[in-house]
């Protein structure tokens, strides 16, 4: 099976233009996608690489984009070099035997990750905050946040009133109904009284400072879209409820016992949480579950937690079976214990995570979950007993055995084995978001998980 290419990079001399298509392209403006259009079609522009072919026919099929004029850079070098061997040769050949010239890719270039590659090189970033917005993969790639609405500056770290809050605090932000691009005015620890109730269309964005969620309750996203949060640090949260809580300015509701999550998404769609650091919460430090999906989870730092992450309600509760999710780039590190994740029912994409410390297992599940892990790094406990990667909860072998589990080029270290069921020839359709790169580069690729150390005015 082909998969979509992720990346159009059109250049001319050292000056390139990049699209970042799998995953982005519903999101372009019909200005642009007619523009782009109208240039790969125009007869009067000849397009010209290595096996361009491959790469045309791939823009046909998944995106519907027609290129008019190309040329092959072998067959063209073996013409006019009177060299029929160069027909076989790839760029790096090419530029060899023709120019006498050594080409590499960059490091920077080849090992970081397509997330990363869309903001994070731009000095400006700070002045395009909302830009990240169109940089989202996997199953959250349609999470927009507050893209469209305007900034708002958190100026106020306390004053948490959870019934009546305070314009300038966190609390007050998120419960409006118009899309906001929430920023942060400084270093700040907020702790929140009670769970703090996220509105639709909300971007929580910490870059720049450091913004710590922690010491009380944590966050709520339920029975709302599109959330992006960004650049948090979220730790040492609390239950609370039993009380009335704001979220809405039109409503207040009565809350029962939260669980005390770092972050809890409850019948959510179009979510993204990227670039967070999380630890020690009272239950889980993400958890998703009463029918959310579109769900992405992305270079988050997770350490000094038993139960990480829960996907999916209860093993009854069915309605969880259209759950979507990926877990990519992420580092599940010190003092992790389980639940990396633990799912049910729904399909869920583990993708290039890297995977340094667990005590009992790292990925878990019952209810027969579609499970695809690609690329990434096991590095098993020293403990004979907890080398398996895998855990198949509430169910006999002969049940569990029909799961659809795999593992496709991951790498295990230490002794880790991942205990793969299922039919061979499994559909993995719905557990597939975005390419994995090759294991070996999980090391590199997630090395910046968790919060960022970014300065204005300068790459982050």
């Amino acid at each position: 099976m082909q998969n979509p290419p992720a990346i159009l990079q059109l250049c001319v001399g050292n000056m390139c233009l990049i699209f970042q298509t799998f995953g982005a392209w519903v999101k372009f403006s019909s200005v642009v996608s007619q523009k782009l259009v109208n240039f790969l079609s125009n007869p009067a522009f000849r397009f010209v690489g290595v096996g361009i072919q491959r790469d045309v026919d791939k823009l046909k099929r998944f995106y519907d984009l027609h290129v008019t004029n190309t040329i092959n850079l072998p067959s063209l070098a073996a013409v006019l070099l009177n060299r029929v061997e160069l027909r076989n040769y790839g760029l790096k050949g090419l530029a060899k035997e023709v120019l006498n010239m050594e080409i590499d890719k960059p490091k920077e270039v080849t090992m970081r990750n397509p997330i990363d590659d869309c903001w994070r090189c731009d000095p400006n970033w700070e002045k395009n905050r909302q830009r990240l917005a169109d940089c989202a993969i996997g199953f959250g790639k349609q999470a927009i946040g507050g893209r469209d609405g305007r900034i708002y500056v958190v100026t106020d770290s306390g004053n948490d009133d959870p019934v009546t809050p305070k314009n300038g605090t966190l609390r007050y932000a998120v419960i409006q109904d118009e899309p906001l691009w929430i920023i942060f005015a400084n270093d700040m620890v907020i702790q929140l009284e009670e769970e703090l109730m996220m509105n639709s269309f909300k971007t929580l964005d910490g870059r720049g400072v450091s913004v710590h969620i922690a010491g009380g309750p944590c966050i709520t996203i339920q029975d709302v879209t599109n959330i992006i949060i960004h650049g948090l640090h979220i730790h040492d949260c609390k239950q609370g409820g039993n009380t009335n809580v704001r979220d809405s300015p039109r409503h207040l509701g009565f809350r029962t016992l939260s669980d005390g999550d770092g972050v809890s998404i409850f019948n959510g769609s179009h979510i993204w949480v990227d670039h967070c650091s999380l630890s020690n919460c009272y239950d889980g430090l993400i958890d998703a579950i009463h029918e959310s999906t579109a769900i992405t989870l992305s270079n988050n730092y997770m350490s000094h937690h038993d139960k990480v992450m829960l996907l999916g309600h209860s093993d009854s509760y069915t309605q969880d079976k259209d759950m979507q999710v990926t877990i990519a780039f992420n580092h599940f590190g010190e003092g992790l214990v389980q639940r990396m994740p633990r799912c049910r029912h729904g399909y869920f994409h583990v993708v290039n995570n890297d995977y340094t410390h667990w005590e009992m297992y790292a990925i878990g599940g019952s209810a027969a979950p579609t499970i695809n892990s690609e690329g990434n790094r096991f590095i098993a406990p020293n403990d004979l007993d907890s080398k398996e990667v895998t855990k198949h909860y509430d169910a006999p072998e002969s049940e569990w055995k029909n799961w659809n589990w795999r593992s496709e080029g991951d790498l295990m270290l230490n002794g880790a084995f991942f205990t793969i069921s299922g039919a061979v020839s499994g559909s993995y359709a719905n557990a597939s978001s975005l390419v994995a790169r090759p294991s070996s580069l999980v090391g590199t690729i997630t090395t910046t998980a968790g919060v960022l150390n970014c300065s204005k005015g300068s790459r982050c």
